[in-house]
């Protein structure tokens, strides 16, 4: 697991230079034509990504962008109105029965239908518009790493392309270094005080939480330890009543507009006795070491991977091989 989380940086590379001209094409087609509105299709650590790049083109675009379930199509047999939609699908494998009869429909549907996927070899090309190869390479851990990272930046790219955004562009140059850079940056001591928790939070918000999301999805994973994400506005609701002293808590948060409302929250935790580890380093809370000189839209990404080499030392110290989590395999075909 973490070999494979440590190649992210020099895979992002070979994703820019290899979907370059596939991505210029699309964003001129999206910019001649936009689209009504946005739906993704993923399951898991993909939709986690497709959520990073939900907040991207809608903040970015304008245009709604919706999650739509995979069972619709698969087990309810129901046909959608895509027209003038665009459809996008995330997939490691590009496999799973569900996820493609889904994009069948979106195809019949009249949606123009994107496809990111890692294994191009798989049925999922072979149903799209445009198909935009991840370039992780082989992933034998169990848990998604450097795929989800790319999947991010796949979301990224297209919003770039799509807008013009000058930033968006420089962001994207400049994942591939800061990726590197985050990957020495060591969450271990931190995470060393999650090693006899039961249960813990994970919060983030707009581009964030999407990684808060997978991160308490790798928890679960390989540190066998329930984690829950929401976002850090909904945590003040109901969530709030389980917190008290001691429970554990990770919160991210990114310099944008969301900032002073995420470390808000994270005062409001302490103050009630939780442990926070934070990106925010809000007085009281266990800071968690990120760059501060990449821009907002890539610190939840640059977050996620310093994550990731940390958290299979956990699952170790909690007795557990990250690498084999218990009741899992690779490849999840669901119908």
């Amino acid at each position: 697991m973490a070999v494979e989380a440590a190649q992210a940086a020099e895979a992002a590379a070979l994703q820019i230079e290899r979907c370059g001209a596939a991505l210029r094409e699309l964003g001129e087609r999206l910019g001649r034509s936009p689209p009504r509105f946005v739906v993704t299709c993923a399951r898991g650590s993909s939709d986690h990504a497709a959520g990073y790049g939900k907040y991207l083109i809608e903040t970015h675009l304008g245009r709604a962008v919706a999650s739509v379930g995979p069972s619709v199509a698969s087990v309810y047999g129901t046909d959608l109105d895509l027209r003038d939609a665009l459809f996008i699908a995330v997939s490691q494998s590009g496999r799973s029965p569900d996820l493609l009869r889904l994009t069948e429909t979106a195809r019949r549907g009249g949606a123009l239908v994107v496809g990111i996927v890692n294994d191009e070899t798989s049925p999922l090309p072979g149903l799209c518009d445009v198909s935009l190869p991840l370039c992780a390479g082989p992933e034998i851990s169990v848990a998604a790493t450097k795929s989800y990272i790319l999947s991010g930046l796949a979301f990224l790219q297209i919003a770039a392309h799509w807008s013009g955004d000058a930033g968006l562009h420089r962001a994207v140059e400049g994942l591939p270094a800061a990726l590197a850079a985050s990957r020495d940056l060591d969450w271990s001591p931190a995470l060393d005080r999650l090693a006899a928790a039961d249960s813990m939070f994970v919060t983030g918000r707009g581009v964030g939480l999407g990684a808060a999301q997978e991160i308490a999805l790798k928890f679960k994973e390989t540190c066998r330890l329930h984690a829950e994400a929401f976002s850090s506005a909904e945590v003040m609701h109901g969530p709030l009543a389980l917190v008290g002293p001691g429970f554990p808590v990770l919160a991210l948060s990114q310099d944008d507009e969301s900032a002073d409302g995420s470390r808000a929250v994270a005062e409001r935790l302490v103050s009630l006795g939780a442990s926070v580890l934070s990106t925010g380093r809000e007085a009281g809370t266990v800071p968690l070491p990120v760059l501060r000189d990449c821009p907002a839209v890539t610190m939840p990404l640059c977050a996620v991977q310093s994550f990731y080499m940390a958290v299979h030392r956990l699952a170790k110290a909690r007795g557990f091989d990250p690498d084999a989590p218990i009741h899992l395999r690779k490849v999840t075909e669901t119908m």
